[in-house]
């Protein structure tokens, strides 16, 4: 079986890519994604803004002038904090809606990137200027329009949060079409860069701004090339894959850590050799600020880690974290579709035969992008999971009940 992302998206994912951005991701990372980045849904708590453990943030050896666009949900707060500790000043523009006793001290610009930009507008008319501004939640290209024409004369550099989801259906089809065993050399020849050929938008397409599985990765290209057009020699585009990490409410990542954390039998999908990508947020947001810092223009993908990563690597790394007994027991793909078990849904991370689980970030990581260990990321998100709200880690938004999980069990050993 090798379905492709996109259709995943189109019956589950994209559901929440008004909630989730980037799709990837995420988004929602797709995803933003995969839908990717997102922000925290209301009452939701956001990740503790923080930097590696045993890390020491040195200043930057220049002060910027920084305009966040957003700021609350799960990229918002690393990126904050790690331009606070760098020296740098920052302003937050957003609805204010959500997560407002984050950064008290930070100066906040109140409005919505739909419909009033009048504050932002006010600092333009007396002549505020400043050196980045950062866009990490924007799902529309006439958002990004907007607010990069406002800009334009009063910012030196645009850097805009895409997703993986731009890439075409054609490249979809690659791994299915070729057969491609998971980890082989077939696979690496196949792996997309950021230079793949971009989505469409379909046929039918009716001219509105409805977000759904067929229209998001097209729409977040087409922001990319608003940004481009307002900052012709000072922009740049980072398309995360998965990000994930304390704060991700998507629970597209959380569902592993929390699940394998409870022990017992757990239900794991194909074969184990299945390539996984994703990124905790706390690792992109720093990538994306020095990149701010360097002038760097250009477009990267941003997602990890550094090496192949398999689904049974990921499992067993996760795993090695907590000391309560576990059993994997891993079950064919086709098996788990037959009984409604999907990818991305039920089975996270996981999407058998996606290129968009293997891309190439080579740009990314000769322009500094770090990882902090797999171990971290488990073991922070489960710590975050347990601070959350009790209806919310009842009802977990990402993979399998533990009736289904149970009754999927059954069927497997009675096969």
């Amino acid at each position: 079986m090798s379905p492709s992302r996109r259709t995943f998206l189109r019956s589950a994912a994209v559901a929440g890519a008004g909630l989730a951005l980037p799709l990837s991701t995420a988004t929602a990372g797709f995803g933003p994604s995969h839908p990717g980045t997102g922000t925290s849904a209301p009452g939701a708590r956001p990740a503790a803004p923080e930097t590696r453990p045993g890390d020491s943030v040195e200043r930057a050896p220049r002060a910027l002038k920084t305009l966040v666009l957003g700021g609350t949900g799960l990229i918002g707060p690393p990126m904050v904090e790690y331009l606070l500790a760098r020296g740098h000043e920052v302003t937050i523009f957003n609805r204010g809606r959500t997560h407002n006793e984050l950064f008290p001290d930070v100066e906040r610009l109140l409005g919505d990137r739909n419909d009033n930009l009048s504050t932002i507008e006010s600092e333009v008319a007396k002549g505020r200027r400043w050196d980045v501004v950062f866009d990490n939640n924007a799902t529309l290209p006439r958002w990004v329009r907007q607010t990069a024409q406002l800009l334009k004369g009063s910012a030196d550099r645009y850097i805009h949060v895409s997703t993986i989801s731009v890439y075409a259906e054609t490249t979809f089809r690659t791994l299915a079409g070729h057969d491609v065993a998971p980890g082989s050399e077939d696979e690496q020849r196949y792996r997309m860069d950021e230079d793949a050929p971009l989505a469409k938008l379909p046929d039918d397409y009716d001219g509105t701004e409805r977000v759904t599985g067929y229209t998001y990765g097209p729409f977040k290209w087409m922001a990319e090339n608003e940004a481009r057009e307002a900052f012709p020699n000072a922009c740049t585009v980072v398309r995360p894959g998965l990000i994930v990490g304390p704060g991700d409410t998507s629970d597209r990542f959380t569902y592993w850590p929390v699940r394998i954390s409870r022990g017992a039998e757990v239900v794991v999908p194909g074969t184990g050799h299945d390539s996984v990508q994703f990124i905790d947020a706390r690792d992109l947001a720093p990538f994306i600020v020095r990149l701010a810092e360097n002038g760097v223009s250009g477009t990267f993908n941003g997602t990890g880690p550094e090496a192949r990563l398999s689904m049974a690597e990921m499992v067993y790394g996760i795993r090695a974290v907590f000391s309560t007994p576990v059993k994997f027991t891993w079950i064919d793909a086709d098996f788990l579709a037959e009984r409604g078990v999907n990818p991305w849904a039920q089975m996270p991370v996981w999407i058998p035969g996606d290129p968009q689980s293997y891309v190439r970030i080579d740009r990314a990581l000769a322009n500094g992008l770090t990882y902090r260990p797999l171990a971290d990321t488990a073991r922070d998100t489960l710590a975050w999971y347990e601070q959350r709200p009790a209806d919310e880690r009842a009802r977990m938004r990402a993979g399998l009940t533990p009736e289904k999980e149970a009754e999927v069990l059954a069927q497997w050993k009675g096969r």
